[in-house]
């Protein structure tokens, strides 16, 4: 059994290492409100872009875009939005785990993968995993704004228009509520109607100045947009994630506490009953 000095000295390791867990445990819980703010900001004018797409695929018009256009597929590209930290429990594991398990069934079916990757540990993850990299972004911080994505997906948008990837896919946590967060993948292009919501009834559309700049501009700001809202909502999930994370390590400290504490109790009075029957022996051995 340990000395009651050395438990002592566990005791006071422990309860630095839960203050410090309790401090990281409100600091998150701080961020992820302000991170849903914004998360929740930003929904309004991405739901609103999605259902003007909505009704141009319902609509005929003269010049048909790219990005609406089926074609057969041989090369997928992926945008990957991870966190730049970790201590958020299994949140980007349980993401890469679902990429890699998508990614494997891309192969087998012959089909080549190139990767736009959002945050440090997904960039942390592709040096081991291998693959066709793109791009990378790290360094968003808790307040990503769109100007600092426009980069990662004008490569890929430009990929795309080239023709070297066929289908283009959004990798991201998705915030279900302050306990939970998953993975969710979502194609963005091509835009097909089963992708959008789309309103009942014929939809049609006057250009000005012409429908290829209308639609080169709204379909570009549309990609942009699902990009730069998962990446928010991605920031709530890594607050909430973290938060529950530092809240499990607080209280399993306090456990652990509980439990060096009962251990150095037993250690004193181990320490204290010997001490009684040295002194006992030695009264019996003077009288004697």
């Amino acid at each position: 059994m340990a000395s009651g000095k050395e438990i002592r000295g566990k005791i006071a390791s422990i309860k630095n290492t839960q203050k410090i867990t309790k401090a990281m445990e409100l600091v998150a819980a701080s961020k992820m409100r302000r991170a849903k703010q914004r998360m929740d900001a930003a929904r309004p004018y991405a739901d609103k872009i999605k259902r003007v797409i909505g009704h141009l695929t319902q609509a005929h018009p003269e010049y048909k875009h790219a990005f609406m256009t089926v074609r057969p597929v041989k090369r997928v590209g992926v945008v990957v939005i991870t966190s730049d930290r970790g201590l958020c429990g299994g949140l980007n594991a349980n993401l890469l785990r679902r990429l890699s398990g998508r990614v494997k069934e891309w192969q087998s079916a012959g089909t080549d993968v190139s990767y736009s990757v959002i945050g440090s540990k997904g960039a942390s993850f592709f040096k081991s995993f291998g693959g066709n990299l793109l791009a990378t972004r790290t360094g968003l911080g808790d307040k990503p704004h769109v100007t600092d994505l426009i980069g990662s997906v004008k490569v890929m948008l430009d990929a795309y228009e080239q023709g070297n990837i066929d289908e283009l896919w959004l990798l991201s946590n998705e915030f279900v509520n302050t306990m939970t967060q998953k993975p969710t993948m979502h194609r963005m292009l091509p835009i097909a109607k089963e992708d959008v919501a789309v309103s009942h009834g014929h939809w049609d559309y006057l250009y000005e100045p012409e429908a290829k700049d209308v639609l080169d501009a709204l379909l570009k700001r549309y990609v942009e947009s699902m990009v730069y809202t998962a990446t928010v909502e991605n920031v709530a999930c890594e607050m909430s994630a973290r938060m529950i994370a530092m809240k499990n390590a607080t209280d399993n400290a306090g456990k652990f506490i509980k439990e060096l504490q009962l251990a150095y109790n037993k250690a004193r009075q181990a320490a204290i009953t010997a001490e009684i029957s040295e002194i006992t022996a030695g009264a019996a051995a003077v009288s004697g």
